[in-house]
């Protein structure tokens, strides 16, 4: 489809365009279905000149298959030749500063100059109630109210054009999330330790690293990888003041937690250190994008994200990516529909041209250097051709 110049981003605001991949397996598809779209869709990327693509970690939900993230990034390094392949991200909750370090450095050594090593940290402890001391209540089967994130009172904005919505509340089921974090390896206050685990596999890449004690140990897997590190953060707490003060990138989540992208960027710019990789801060910013031929097109593929979010917020995890047709028939309530609000009103979703300026929006509104997409729909085919329409008007 031929765009017209005007329908072109200007060349102003073409800042790099990424790929965040979940694997996500869609309603009647298997696992090896979802990994095989992986590598499919990461050539492709590549050849439409996408600058990164990023694999995320999640456990233990029927819809999403990227759960490993080293192993999908080697294969993904091996299928592709020249796009930097990354973590988005890393859940520090689950692993050590030495087994990440020695994953990502094995990763680097072999794929030099290609490699992102994205962290995240654990915000599961907020979860539960402080009785049990910041971590998972040990009995309780009662569900716990969990803030999304909003101040009491606080209302929807619209600044510039890009929409800051109410996140809601739910209720989580504290003894369910108690049992699958303990399968995973969750360390009960492990976000405390995130500041010092990216200090430490920092130390590991340069070589450096001492205990407590004085004592020097190497990470050799690690040692002089060339390898960048980034944090993902979805609030103006820990993990960007983080990566401000260590003078890493830093990326800020609008497609998890939409309404408070403007205070993780700020707070992370007003921590920022400059360091020996970055002299000023640099901030890649995600959204959740579908993009068709038309909008009318465009909607009815993005149509069935509202009931995969729905089965998120409600506790099941992400269910497998349900078709059209599905979440038509899906008889919804008034208290679904405001449980899942913010996530469908924040998607970017039309024609190219439609998409291109929500994501110039989003950019002008946050100063990104850098953009970071994830499109889910149930057809892998139209997957493709959603990145292969955002890029004919974005590059």
């Amino acid at each position: 489809m031929l765009m017209s110049q005007a329908d072109r981003v200007s060349q102003a605001d073409r800042v790099p365009l990424s790929v965040l991949d979940l694997s996500p397996r869609s309603e009647g598809a298997s696992a090896g279905d979802a990994l095989r779209n992986t590598l499919d869709l990461a050539r492709r990327t590549e050849e439409l000149g996408f600058h990164r693509y990023w694999l995320a970690e999640h456990h233990l939900v029927p819809g999403v298959v990227s759960s490993a993230p080293a192993v999908v990034i080697a294969l993904v390094a091996d299928a592709t030749t020249r796009i930097r392949v990354g973590s988005g991200a890393v859940q520090m909750g689950h692993h050590t500063a030495v087994t990440v370090a020695e994953e990502f450095g094995t990763l680097a050594q072999i794929h030099p100059g290609r490699i992102d090593l994205g962290l995240g940290r654990p915000a599961v402890d907020r979860l539960f109630a402080p009785a049990n001391g910041g971590g998972p209540p040990s009995g309780s089967q009662q569900p716990v109210a969990a803030s999304g994130g909003a101040a009491p009172g606080r209302a929807a904005t619209v600044v510039d054009g890009l929409l800051l919505p109410v996140p809601p509340r739910m209720r989580l089921n504290a003894d369910r999330l108690r049992r699958q974090f303990a399968l995973v390896g969750y360390r009960p206050g492990a976000g405390d330790e995130y500041g010092q685990q990216v200090r430490d596999i920092q130390a590991f890449v340069r070589g450096d690293y001492r205990t407590a004690e004085g004592e020097h140990l190497t990470v050799p897997a690690a040692e002089g990888a060339d390898l960048q590190i980034w944090v993902l953060g979805s609030s103006p707490g820990a993990s960007a003041r983080t990566a401000g003060e260590l003078g890493l990138p830093f990326v800020a989540n609008y497609h998890v937690s939409p309404s408070s992208v403007l205070e993780a960027v700020q707070a992370y710019r007003d921590a920022f250190v400059p360091s020996e990789s970055f002299d000023r801060p640099y901030v890649m910013v995600s959204a959740d994008v579908v993009v068709g031929p038309d909008d009318d097109t465009a909607a009815e593929l993005a149509s069935p994200y509202g009931l995969w979010v729905l089965s998120i917020r409600s506790g099941q995890g992400a269910r497998p990516f349900p078709s059209p047709a599905q979440a038509a028939a899906h008889p919804w309530t008034e208290e679904e529909r405001t449980l899942v609000a913010d996530r469908v009103e924040t998607q970017f979703v039309g024609g190219p041209a439609t998409v291109a300026r929500k994501l110039e929006t989003l950019r002008n509104v946050t100063g990104a250097d850098e953009l970071i997409i994830t499109t889910i729909a149930h057809d892998h085919v139209d997957r493709v051709r959603s990145y292969e329409l955002l890029a004919g008007v974005w590059h």
